[in-house]
């Protein structure tokens, strides 16, 4: 397996090569720049799976690096390496995104378990389906009806205070429902902090989520808040909730019941104001019969669920995301790949996508970056999808002719849908509210069959 790239970012030279033999000893593949300014240059010509980076340095400094890198790649993960008498900087920078931060001076050990860390959740939740526009970092694509009913969802719960458990598939885009919620909520100025539980050991879930005080255990040099308490205002949101270990389910239970809580090693109590938001990719309710999650746990977290259906059950999301993610990578590696082939479309339309969208968001990177012409052709398909579409397309010919009978009218139901919509919409000069009046139905209505439809209002 490849060695994970590390970037290291501090304006010291013997700083800079004491991590780089640090974390060369751990495996880790290590570039260093001096200053913000280099790290960024080198960040739009390589990829790392994390940053760690010093706060006080000359030119960009490390929260100003922090914030372009929020900007520019949310997911990767950001950690602050802090002198003693910044740790309140160093705090403010989780608050805006870093991943976690390290007081020098530091031991092996203590490097070690956090890049380890931040490793684990860039590989779990790579990129983290960030379809994603320079405008709007964690926009939600998607134009199918299931979609729809999930902004509309959304639109909602989010003024509301109100626990949420989103669940779906891996790569469905769950983080990306948690943080619209967050974003059209009156916290949306407020910390929205996250913790993926399944990136984390056991023995660490208590330090993690609560914090700890100086001299809880060996190696806690100074006290650390928790991720409840740096959300306080704001949003926590558990990811992957059903891997936290049934020991620590108690408190976690009893933290969100009371909005307090202790710091390990700790006996002040603590109180925030957080709103939860949970997401898993496991059948919650399954482990609750089966004893691994707490009954009283999973009915505190499902008061309000969300399911994310997989890619395979919207079938008329996968061009438009396509189409954003060529839009995406062309913008993010330099190229003018003009479009997708016809057949290619259709390869696409045919698999099954088991990776859901974070599969063809990758795809998608691939194949643009290999492109040699103006389009994405078959040949640069991956045989494996190539291969599974023609499977799926061999089990479709053996459906039963009636079921084969509703795709085919469906489909051409949907295309004088389409017909009458754009050429209403043309008569009324673009006019939205009119037409839907022709048409018999709301504008919301209207509005929506148009993104279904990839309609525009004509211009004039």
């Amino acid at each position: 397996m490849k060695a994970a790239r590390i970037l290291v970012v501090d304006d010291e030279l013997n700083m800079r090569l004491v991590l780089k033999a640090m974390l060369k000893k751990e495996g880790y593949e290590v570039v260093t720049a001096a200053d913000g300014l280099e790290a960024l240059k080198i960040l739009r010509d390589e990829k790392f799976a994390v940053v760690a980076t010093d706060l006080k340095m000359p030119g960009l400094d490390g929260m100003g690096l922090l914030e372009r890198i929020m900007i520019d790649d949310p997911s990767l993960p950001v950690i602050i390496l802090t002198a003693y008498g910044t740790v309140a900087n160093a705090v403010d920078a989780l608050k805006k995104g870093a991943f976690d931060y390290l007081t020098k001076p530091f031991e092996q050990g203590e490097l070690k378990t956090v890049v380890l860390k931040a490793v684990k959740t860039r590989l779990i939740n790579d990129s983290d389906l960030s379809t994603a526009t320079d405008a709007d970092p964690h926009r939600i694509v998607g134009t199918s009806g299931r979609m729809a009913d999930i902004h509309e969802i959304v639109r909602k719960v989010s003024p509301t205070t109100t626990t949420v458990l989103i669940t779906g598939e891996t790569g469905t885009g769950k983080e990306l429902i948690a943080r619209a919620i967050h974003r059209n909520s009156a916290r949306s100025v407020q910390p929205f902090i996250k913790i993926n539980c399944a990136a984390i050991a056991e023995n660490l879930v208590e330090s993690e989520l609560f914090g700890y005080e100086k001299g809880a255990f060996t190696g806690a040099v100074t006290t650390k808040p928790g991720r409840f308490e740096l959300a306080h205002q704001g949003t926590l949101f558990l990811d992957e909730v059903g891997e936290i270990p049934r020991d620590m389910q108690v408190k976690l239970l009893q933290a969100i019941q009371d909005q307090s809580f202790e710091r390990v090693g700790g006996l002040k109590t603590i109180s925030v104001d957080v709103r939860l938001i949970a997401a898993t990719n496991k059948n919650l309710l399954q482990q609750v019969k089966e004893g691994k999650f707490r009954e009283d746990l999973f009915y505190r977290m499902n008061v309000f669920p969300i399911h994310v259906p997989p890619l395979r059950e919207r079938t008329e999301d996968i061009l438009p995301l396509a189409d954003f993610f060529l839009e995406k990578f062309n913008r993010k590696l330099g190229r003018a790949v003009a479009g997708i082939d016809a057949e290619v479309r259709d390869c696409f339309l045919a698999y099954h996508w088991p990776g859901n969208i974070r599969e063809l968001e990758h795809l998608l990177e691939r194949v643009v970056l290999m492109a040699e012409g103006p389009l994405i052709t078959m040949k640069l398909v991956p045989e494996e999808v190539v291969a599974a579409t023609g499977e799926n397309r061999r089990a479709s010919a053996d459906l039963p002719e009636e079921a084969a009978g509703r795709d085919v009218l469906k489909s051409h139901m949907e295309g004088m849908e389409r017909q009458i919509i754009a050429r209403c919409l043309e008569e009324c000069g673009g006019n939205v509210t009119r037409a839907a009046e022709r048409l018999g139905l709301s504008r919301k209505g209207l509005q929506l069959k148009m993104i279904k439809h990839n309609l525009r209002k004509p211009r004039g």
